[in-house]
């Protein structure tokens, strides 16, 4: 009897130590072999922006100068368009995909099927679902800018530079995206906290320019005394400033105009005085895009954040750095 127990007890040890080991592989991102050249899958968002296109260049010069094949694809502002690019990135067999997810929960089960096909996946400039993927399990890393911060960078400017204006209107990103969750976040806290301000409407632009104006409009007329707009991006800035003029005020003058992302029609808004201050968004992802890639075939460490380095903008430096802008 005691022998029978031992000799269960050691097989139920073993089936159970297979069964932990299958678990812990299915936790891993898939493995990328090293090569001498890749099939890489890029899947963009979309292209209707300076902010976009700067981007996407710069990750189709990064291939082109590695000489990797590149997988490029443009889901147009639509989600499922993208899962269903991803999905065809799949069927093409490329060995990695950089994801530009639209959204933090419809991209999901394009994170998961990546991942049971055994490609590993790097997301770039906005993340997914913490709750639904992970980095580091699900998917290897995030790349982008800390967008949390960047709303907390342009209310900390505010808060030292307002000059008595108080009442702000907020023009948020996409609905659902990591980026316009963040900056409100950041923001917001960060300008209760500062207090003596007071948030009197937020509403979303798209990150469009047009629809950014289209709603600063609306406003701005719901809201006359308003002498702040705090745009989540320069698109929607930039239609903000159309619709200030429009209402007969000086943007920069009557109503301070405050962006984040720092392309050039941006910060020479900022020299022109238009717009107060610009947080940037570096677009130039191309080179950590692919040295992130190289590095993990390396079989090096990577983190599950990777943070770009950004500038900021306002009439101190603004002209001095125009040329250097995206």
């Amino acid at each position: 009897m005691p022998a029978f127990s031992r000799r269960t007890f050691m097989l139920a040890a073993t089936a159970l130590g297979a069964m932990t080991f299958a678990g812990a592989a299915l936790a891993e991102v898939p493995a990328l072999a090293k090569k001498d050249t890749y099939k890489v899958g890029f899947a963009q968002t979309e292209s209707n922006n300076p902010w976009r296109i700067a981007q996407t260049n710069s990750m189709k010069a990064e291939a082109e100068k590695r000489g990797y094949q590149l997988v490029y694809t443009d889901a147009a502002g639509s989600a499922a368009k993208q899962v269903a690019d991803v999905n065809s990135m799949i069927a093409q067999g490329v060995d990695v995909i950089f994801l530009a997810p639209r959204e933090e929960k419809p991209l999901i089960p394009a994170v998961m099927a990546a991942k049971k096909a055994g490609i590993p996946v790097i997301l770039l400039d906005r993340s997914v679902d913490p709750s639904l993927a992970k980095a580091g399990e699900d998917y290897l890393t995030f790349i982008g800018s800390d967008f949390i911060q960047e709303g907390q960078r342009v209310a900390e400017w505010l808060a030292k530079n307002a000059n008595g204006k108080s009442k702000i209107i907020e023009l948020e990103g996409t609905t659902g995206s990591s980026p316009a969750n963040d900056r409100k976040k950041g923001f917001d806290e960060a300008i209760t906290a500062a207090g003596g301000f007071e948030i009197v409407a937020s509403q979303t632009g798209d990150f469009a320019r047009d629809k950014g104006r289209q709603v600063a409009e609306s406003l701005l007329q719901a809201h006359p005394d308003a002498d702040i707009i705090y745009a989540h991006n320069d698109e929607m800035a930039i239609g903000a400033i159309s619709a200030i003029e429009a209402a007969g005020k000086v943007p920069g003058k009557d109503i301070l105009v405050l962006s984040i992302d720092g392309g050039k029609e941006a910060v020479q808004a900022v020299v022109d005085g238009k717009i107060a201050a610009v947080v940037e968004c570096n677009p130039r992802f191309g080179p950590k895009a692919f040295d992130t890639m190289a590095a993990y075939a390396n079989g090096d460490k990577i983190e599950g954040k990777l943070v770009n380095d950004d500038k900021f903008y306002d009439s101190t430096n603004a002209a001095a750095e125009l040329a250097n802008a995206y």
